[in-house]
């Protein structure tokens, strides 16, 4: 449908836009690009991502958008492994269910691995 909106990137506010960039880039793929004054644009993943730079983001905020990102279920845990190694934590302060697991990035967003029903 034409009146409907499409997804056009996902912004995170972050403190430093290239360093949170290049920890999605090195867990989605894709290539990081300048998108202007203090933002970091990541293109050729699942979606674009935009980074910008916000002062006073800080870790122990509740995002008001998270990402999920929907793996296989015989991958989760590999999935789950591989974004920990990259310097992700668990969030299981939020939430964890037995079709997603709840994490945060090196700058304290959230987002959660789904392998559960869509």
């Amino acid at each position: 449908m034409d009146d409907v909106p499409q997804l056009a990137a996902v912004a995170i506010d972050c403190a430093d836009p290239w360093e949170l960039g290049r920890f999605w880039q090195r867990f989605l793929g894709g290539e990081l690009r300048a998108g202007g004054d203090e933002v970091v644009e990541l293109h050729g993943a699942t979606v674009r991502l935009d980074f910008c730079r916000v002062a006073g983001t800080a870790p122990d905020r509740k995002n008001p958008v998270h990402l999920d990102l929907r793996v296989p279920a015989a991958r989760r845990e590999a999935a789950i492994e591989r974004v920990l190694a990259l310097g992700a934590t668990r969030a299981l302060d939020i939430y964890d269910g037995d079709q997603w697991a709840c994490l945060r990035d090196p700058a304290g967003n959230e987002f959660c691995i789904v392998w559960g029903a869509a």
